[in-house]
């Protein structure tokens, strides 16, 4: 039965691709040819195209009022780079069976797909009782016993519980209450479920839009955001990508059951090759849809150019961002690869709990202070700026407060004089300003300063690499070394002239490679060039917040007394 292909999209279960589907009418008239988004192809009634995937490609927002449109409220398109962090409110319709949750909620391998819902019942299992408004955390969808089910978990004591819901669970369950932000790319990808609409409130902007926001000014409310879909899809008589987008006026009917599917090229995105067996490495492939960018290697990643994948891994980067006072500044992704070498540049730290954190066994930590700072302790020190100080360990001191004696937490110091040093202790809650005074000359390789110090590090590079033809770091002010991120690459060179290869990141890079049938010259690949790869303010947040993830928060810095 014929429908349209926006009923089409939200009728499909994204484990049943990939799809045949036949055109039946619409505005893709005989011999008619349409430009769709850089891929011109030929669709006539009853052509065949084999859907490999959809994703959302932009966003029909309307301002909410208590959870409703406004009635003074336009629609607006929006793309899915528009700036701006977002906190999605928890949807008040329940869904009523663990299939239907499976079937429209993103659920996946990140910890983007790993929603929260929780039951108006107790659910009881078998060795496991589920309480009511427990969250239970849905991890992942597998197949155990021949049953589909759903991995679950929930947590009590600190202690996670690990258990799989049916498919054929049946029940209420509401959605829990969200307190991460997101960026609208991120939301668009995990965060709306088919066939419903998602209600955002705007929590942060990130930066200016570069052309008038189609949002009021200082907007600061919340959107009921529309998806609208774009579908890929393979012709068969087409080696390249089709793009059509499903608000078009297109009918469709699925043949799936008529058509070998393996008649059609079947292509893979980067995540697809990662997750292939090592033991398949290396590989030949053809680019059926190349990345976008100017930057190497992506601008040689064109359509129909064929390269050699040598082999999957993790690799370590630093994450490092130019040291600016105004808001443009870069960020990039610096590989241990690098031959640069870098000088010490000052840091500076607002707290003497700062000072604290930064200071290393390998050398005296030489300071001095730009903000005045008077101590309500007569025990602990008064600093005036311009004082100098080498700060040495933390310690606890007794103090009167009130007419009590209190031990509280300082860092012991000493204050440099014109001739002499002075013992001299510091509250830790102390709120001042410092500045870093550097002694060491010396230049680092980044491998180095990997190792050698803590992160944040700030740096300057004073010798160039000269095996990139050019340096984007070179040109920066200054650097600030963040922290060390891993992450997943593929290791890949041209098959016609391989003389140097390329790490190309997993998950940044947009891409589509349909596998061949070609043998491999050798299984060596050619020399590796190192590559710094700029990454978008999006991208670096979230970096950021993944990595952090995974690291336990430093105690917070004692309270000022009162």
């Amino acid at each position: 039965m014929a429908s349209t292909l926006e009923k089409f999209i939200h009728s499909l279960d994204l484990r049943a691709l990939p799809r045949v589907l036949q055109i039946q009418s619409g505005i893709y008239c005989q011999d008619s040819i349409y430009e769709m988004f850089g891929n011109e192809s030929s669709l006539s009634t009853e052509d065949i195209i084999k859907v490999i995937g959809f994703k959302i490609n932009k966003l029909i927002a309307s301002i909410c009022e208590n959870n409703e449109v406004s009635q003074f409220s336009a629609k607006v398109e929006l793309p899915l780079n528009f700036p701006g962090l977002y906190k999605v409110v928890a949807d008040k319709t329940p869904y009523v069976s663990i299939e239907e949750i499976a079937r429209k909620v993103s659920i996946g391998p990140t910890r983007l797909g790993h929603p929260c819902f929780y039951s108006t019942e107790d659910i009881k299992l078998a060795n496991f009782t589920i309480k009511r408004s427990e969250q239970i955390t849905f991890n992942s969808v597998e197949e155990v016993h021949g049953t589909l089910a759903v991995n679950c978990v929930v947590v009590r004591n600190n202690q996670p519980h690990s258990f799989t819901l049916p498919l054929s669970q049946e029940g209420k369950f509401y959605e829990c209450e969200d307190d991460q932000i997101y960026t609208l790319k991120e939301i668009a990808e995990w965060k709306i479920p088919k066939c419903r609409n998602r209600i955002v409130k705007l929590s942060n902007t990130l930066h200016m839009w570069d052309s008038s926001s189609p949002l009021p000014d200082n907007f600061d409310g919340c959107l009921i955001l529309k998806p609208v879909y774009e579908v890929q899809a393979v012709m068969k008589f087409r080696k390249g990508i089709v793009h059509i987008l499903s608000d078009l006026d297109v009918e469709v009917k699925d043949v799936t059951d008529c058509y070998d599917i393996s008649s059609f090229l079947q292509p893979f995105s980067l995540e697809d090759i990662f997750e292939r067996p090592s033991k398949e490495f290396p590989m030949v492939g053809e680019i059926m849809e190349g990345p976008s960018g100017n930057q190497k290697p992506y601008n040689l990643l064109s359509t129909g150019k064929e390269i050699v994948i040598y082999k999957k891994y993790q690799a370590a980067r630093v994450l490092a961002s130019e040291m600016r006072s105004d808001s443009s500044k870069r960020h990039y992704l610096i590989p241990m690869s690098y031959k640069g070498k870098f000088k010490r540049r000052p840091r500076e730290f607002p707290t003497a709990y700062d000072l604290e954190i930064a200071r290393s066994e390998k050398e005296h930590l030489h300071v001095v202070a730009t903000k005045a700072f008077t101590s309500p302790h007569k025990e602990l020190f008064s600093v005036s700026v311009g004082d100098q100080f080498l700060v040495q360990q933390c310690q606890t001191s007794e103090v009167l407060n009130e007419g009590r004696k209190k031990l509280i937490d300082v860092l012991a110091c000493e204050q440099i004089l014109s001739d002499s040093y002075k013992k001299v202790l510091l509250p830790m809650y102390m709120e001042g300003g410092f500045v870093e005074v550097i002694h060491d000359k010396k230049q680092y390789h980044l491998s180095e300063i990997s190792k050698e110090f803590h992160l944040p590090f700030n740096v300057k590079v004073s010798v160039r690499d000269l095996s990139i033809e050019k340096d984007v770091l070179a040109a920066a002010p200054g650097l600030q070394f963040e922290e060390e991120i891993t992450d997943s690459y593929l290791l890949i060179s041209s098959a016609s002239s391989p003389v140097e290869s390329w790490e190309i990141p997993v998950y940044r890079l947009n891409m589509l490679v349909h596998l061949l049938s070609k043998a491999v010259q050798t299984a060596v690949p050619p020399v590796t060039r190192t590559t710094v790869e700029e990454v978008s303010e999006e991208e670096y947040y979230m970096l950021r917040r993944y990595e952090n993830l995974n690291l336990q928060p430093p105690p917070r810095p004692p309270k000022k007394p009162t």
